[in-house]
């Protein structure tokens, strides 16, 4: 690993992967990493996803195009039952491949992995959203051919995509057959077996499962003049879906055209006379509409209605219309790193990854791995609030919106998995397609009731900065009520001369300590959640009496409820060791001994794929970072000296498992002032996939990962924290950076923000004025003139990183000492007692 003048890690291979801060362009074509680049290179909307899968079809690790939200059910069979376990598991679907264009000159296919290339290069273009291809194959026969293909998956027309495939012969005539195909892979169709499915990956509770039966059941196939369509039923689900595509070509050859359709394969034949010199250019435009069970019929006439548009408006005008939406999409949303050309690269590729996974999502949540892979079976857990949701509140939120009503829409299944548990009010499930709880471990699953403080942690965000008093009105009120009394019923009242509420029995964000006691992260956001919402209700009661009526009547609220909340939350226990001068994790965690992970064999990680859980649960050792999240995100709540106490205790001890945690530490250690480290978690972050640093970028984008790259950024060095509804700048700019730039929507006004060492600008792009604070002064910036704010410095500098050693040797309350040990060593425990 190389770094940069500015301390800077670059994982990349930059031969193959060369700078480029608007594109990342591929120069060698590799088979050995084809999962990585496949996700790498995938194009997508939120709605629509294509894996960047080769266009010719056979050379691929995993083929796979997924709609949001498109999946199967399957009944969930436990080993040994228990009352309220999830019944019924949902998987993402792989929807019918329309990707497929295979060539074949002078009835030789076109095979990368083994073909003579003289020249290639395949491009992700962030300006204007296309992947593109650009080969010279020289082919058995000693023959020159050019072939060139363009992919997008359409921002502006949520429902389409478009392909072209152009072929010259450069020296010489041959016969060329061009396959255009639509084709089920979902159900086994494929003729040729691909590598993820031979290899085989062994255990990883990351991937997502198989389904044993068929199933997509095919309900029509059509074609004619060159358009073909299919249409299919899930199993079990009962969604529907419709897939049609058109076909042109463009050449001065001659061409015969042959046809074919069955149920789960369309197929269009070009095969043509081709001349040297003379260009063939096949166009192949698609599009898919789903459904939670409408006819395929019905979805039919969609897909016709939308590849009509475009036989009369032309492909260049989709393109076009795909450069104007991210033209604007890069106005409000980009991030610049001065001087900085190959993390700028990666910085934009992060960004990209977050507009493909949720921009066109409308109805559907955002997938831990958008629509690029089948990764954790295309589940919604908590990390699109925490880390997507920011990105979108604060550049796009417009989609921040749709991705909080979608949360809104399965309140009802919320209610019934709150009732489920003997609970009032909410209950979100942690992980789901549908609304239901589809997580078979309940530990490290139903047990994250944080979830609901989360998802109301978002709504308040969004709420603040958009001034969407329209949504709280109608629907986000009831979201905030209902999880309030979720966690009014879940805790409890306990008192030895002072009252204090507890939360028993919860997991929070860090999954190697499950069903724990007054777990600070989930005390401190139930906090804020309780306390969010009887804001919200008297808020309402004050500016919108009537639609206050309807919510009370709708919700048979009672005052005494809004009180008992404010309560609870003044006297939540929010657990503190003076003997550490530390927030204990929860309220057994300091009990436990120092898992070693210096001496962690390399081969041992990620301890998930290694460990029991049992084993896992016994030590004080992190999947991701838990108490360090809270200091992030309720930061108000602790002073300067705990949050550096708590940064140095837990750091050390988190193992990196997780791509959630990297970016959440990175912002703190620039809070607190190492610099360094806070360089170095961002550059792990940056490079989670592009580089494949944990080794599953297979399966697809890390997207909360990409979500977190902006709040490492703007939140991290740029010090922006949005607490009690004010935002505030507090920067932390590392010394060897030039300067950092990013925006901000705060009520419709854009701010840019321009950060240098010496000093910090605000500039009105677009809108009247905002008002923030920095450094705790109040500035107020208009469309008039921009601010200029001097900087006397980029707060505390710490040299270093916290390691155990600080904390091996030191007494629990008990007069126990605190030791390092690795699981499988057996050492005698007599020195633990002095």
């Amino acid at each position: 690993m190389r770094r940069d003048a500015y301390g800077m890690p670059d994982h990349l291979d930059r031969d193959r992967f060369p700078v480029d801060e608007w594109r990342l362009r591929e120069v060698r074509f590799s088979a050995g990493d084809q999962g990585t680049t496949e996700t790498l290179f995938s194009v997508g909307n939120g709605y629509l996803g294509m894996r960047g899968n080769v266009e010719e079809g056979r050379d691929s690790f995993s083929h796979g195009t997924f709609i949001n939200g498109f999946h199967e059910t399957w009944p969930i069979r436990h080993a040994e039952e228990a009352f309220g376990f999830a019944r019924v598991g949902q998987t993402i679907v792989n929807v019918p491949d329309t990707k497929i264009l295979r060539l074949y000159v002078d009835d030789e296919p076109l095979l990368l992995t083994v073909a003579d290339l003289p020249s290639y290069e395949r491009t992700l273009d962030f300006a204007d959203g296309t992947l593109t291809r650009d080969i010279l194959w020289r082919t058995p026969a000693g023959k020159h051919v050019r072939v060139r293909s363009r992919r997008m998956v359409s921002f502006a027309q949520r429902h389409l995509a478009v392909m072209t495939y152009e072929v010259t012969l450069l020296d010489a005539d041959a016969p060329v057959a061009i396959s255009s195909q639509i084709l089920n892979r979902q159900d086994g169709s494929d003729e040729y077996a691909v590598r993820a499915a031979a290899l085989g990956s062994g255990f990883d509770p990351r991937q997502a499962g198989r389904l044993a039966e068929r199933v997509l059941q095919p309900e029509l196939q059509w074609e004619g003049e060159g358009r073909y369509v299919l249409g299919y039923r899930c199993t079990n689900s009962g969604m529907t879906l419709a897939v049609a595509a058109d076909h042109t070509i463009e050449t001065a050859n001659e061409v015969e055209e042959l046809s074919q359709i069955e149920p789960d394969l369309a197929k269009h034949v070009y095969r043509i006379r081709a001349r040297r010199g003379e260009p063939i250019l096949v166009t192949k435009v698609v599009s898919y509409h789903t459904s939670r069970g409408i006819p395929a019929r019905e979805l039919v006439d969609r897909c016709r209605r939308t590849l009509d548009r475009v036989r009369e408006n032309g492909t260049q005008e989709t393109f076009a219309e795909q450069r104007s939406w991210l033209d604007d999409f890069w106005a409000r949303s980009d991030v610049v790193l001065h001087g900085q050309p190959a993390a700028q690269q990666a910085i934009r590729w992060n960004l990209l990854q977050i507009a493909q996974a949720s921009a066109r999502a409308e109805g559907s949540g955002i997938a831990a791995k958008g629509v690029s892979g089948s990764g954790y079976g295309g589940h919604y857990f908590w990390d699109g609030e925490i880390y997507v949701l920011p990105f979108l509140t604060y550049t796009m939120p417009r989609a921040a919106r749709n991705a909080l009503r979608f949360r809104y829409t399965m309140l009802d299944a919320a209610r019934r998995r709150a009732s489920e548990l003997n609970q009032d009010g909410a209950l979100f499930p942690w992980r789901t397609i549908n609304g239901e709880e589809a997580s078979a471990y309940y530990a490290a699953g139903t047990a994250q009731y944080h979830i609901d403080a989360d998802i109301s942690f978002a709504l308040c965000q969004y709420l603040t900065a958009s001034g969407d008093d329209d949504f709280l009105a109608r629907e986000a009120i009831d979201v905030l009520v209902e999880t309030a009394r979720m966690w009014a019923d879940l805790g409890f009242w306990r008192g030895n001369g002072a009252w204090a509420f507890h939360i028993h029995g919860v997991t929070g964000p860090d999954e190697y300590t499950t069903v724990v006691n007054d777990n600070l992260y989930t005390n401190v956001m139930a906090r804020f959640n309780l306390r969010a919402a009887a804001t919200a209700v008297e808020r309402l009661a004050a500016a919108d009496p009537e639609a206050y009526r309807h919510m009370v009547t709708r919700l048979q609220l009672a005052d005494s409820e809004v009180a008992e909340w404010g309560r609870a939350a003044d006297h939540m226990h929010i657990p503190f060791d003076a003997r550490l001068g530390i927030h204990p994790q929860d309220a057994q965690f300091l009990e436990k001994e120092l898992w070693d992970l210096s001496n962690t064999p390399a081969d041992k990680r990620p301890l998930l794929l290694h460990y029991h859980p049992l084993v896992i649960y016994r030590f004080q050792v992190l999947k991701q970072a838990d108490v360090v999240l809270a200091l992030f995100l309720q930061g108000d709540g602790f002073t300067a000296e705990e949050k550096l106490a708590d940064f140095d205790y837990y750091d050390p001890l988190t193992t990196g498992d997780s791509t959630l945690s990297a970016v959440v530490q990175s912002i703190v250690a620039a809070e607190v002032g190492y610099q360094e480290l806070a360089l170095e978690y961002f550059g792990d972050a940056l490079y989670v996939d592009l580089a494949d640093l944990h080794a599953n970028t297979a399966d697809g984008v890390h997207v909360a990962s990409a979500g977190g790259i902006w709040s490492a950024l703007v939140a991290g060095f740029g010090g922006m924290r949005d607490g009690g509804g004010q935002v505030t700048l507090d920067p932390r700019l590392p010394e060897l950076w030039e300067g950092l730039t990013f925006r901000l929507t705060l009520q419709g006004t854009r701010v840019r923000v321009d950060l240098r060492q010496e000093d910090l600008t605000l500039t009105v792009e677009r809108g009247t004025e905002a008002t923030l604070l920095v450094r705790g002064e109040r500035v107020t910036v208009s469309a008039e003139e921009p601010v200029l704010v001097p900087l006397e410095d980029q707060g505390p500098r710490l040299i270093g990183a916290p390691t155990t050693r600080d904390i091996e040797g030191t007494r629990r309350a008990d007069g126990t000492v605190i030791v390092a040990t690795v699981p499988d060593t057996h050492e005698d425990d007599e020195h633990l007692f002095g």
